[in-house]
């Protein structure tokens, strides 16, 4: 076999193995994935932990915050620094509603319980959400993330009406997203980080930058609070993903995914 034949071969190879998308689609500044990092229900250890440290090493992440959360009236102030040192606060509705049906949904009040909440109810607690935050950080383009990962009340669906008010979501399944050219915006897979250790979080990414795609990892608590990641694997994470900046696009929800809504085929 000549040398000629056997790099035509190789060649061919690798272009059945790679995904259809790969020759057009690229990330900023050349880095080999994009990585979103978000942390929900505005807990005093994103303020106290995560901020400062994302902020220390220039990474830019989301927060979602449910309006009756405490810390947004006690510690409002903080919330506005985080929106002007370029981090999202997305819409996490008003009450953070939940079906208290599904397991372990005790903490679930009668009055937030999605079982017995109209969509339109829902609708109009989202939307306030947008104006209330939009008072905070003036922004106009955001993202949200249905307390729970839920998109129906009474059984119905209630997330597509608003889908004009939002950029994406992060609502759908789990895992590495491999093809951000056929990704629908509202349902972005979500990985949650709860109990993940360091070694873990950064396998994730590094599977994300050799698959040349992306990862959005929901976090909660981050060494304290609940459902939490220690504050040592946490920082593993954010220490990667910094040393390696040149691999990772690490931004906000809302920035990445409006990028990858740009990029996508228009149908």
């Amino acid at each position: 076999m000549s040398k000629k034949f056997s790099l035509m071969v190789a060649a061919l190879a690798v272009s059945l193995l790679a995904p259809a998308w790969a020759g057009d689609w690229a990330w900023p500044k050349g880095a080999q994935a994009a990585v979103s990092l978000g942390y929900d229900d505005g807990l005093a250890s994103q303020l106290d932990t995560v901020i400062p440290a994302l902020n220390q090493r220039h990474l830019k992440a989301s927060f979602y915050l449910p309006i009756n959360a405490p810390t947004v009236p006690k510690r409002l102030l903080e919330w506005r620094r985080a929106a002007k040192a370029g981090h999202e606060l997305g819409n996490h509705s008003l009450f953070h509603a939940c079906s208290a049906s599904q397991p372990a949904r005790d903490w679930v009040s009668a009055h937030h319980d999605l079982d017995h909440i109209l969509p339109a109810q829902v609708q109009e607690q989202v939307i306030a959400a947008n104006v209330w935050l939009h008072s905070l950080d003036g922004q106009t383009q955001r993202t949200f993330t249905p307390p729970c990962l839920e998109l129906n009340a009474s059984g119905q669906d209630f997330g597509a009406a608003l889908r004009q008010h939002f950029v994406a979501y992060r609502s759908a399944g789990s895992g590495v997203i491999a093809d951000p050219a056929q990704l629908d915006p509202y349902a972005v897979p979500t990985i949650s980080a709860e109990g993940y250790s360091a070694q873990q979080l950064i396998a994730l990414v590094d599977d994300a930058a050799a698959k040349r795609g992306m990862v959005v990892l929901l976090f909660h608590g981050v060494g304290a609070d609940y459902l939490n990641v220690t504050r040592e694997a946490h920082a593993a994470l954010l220490d990667h993903l910094a040393r390696h900046r040149q691999r990772f696009w690490t931004d906000s929800f809302v920035n990445i995914m409006g990028y990858v809504k740009a990029r996508q085929p228009k149908n």
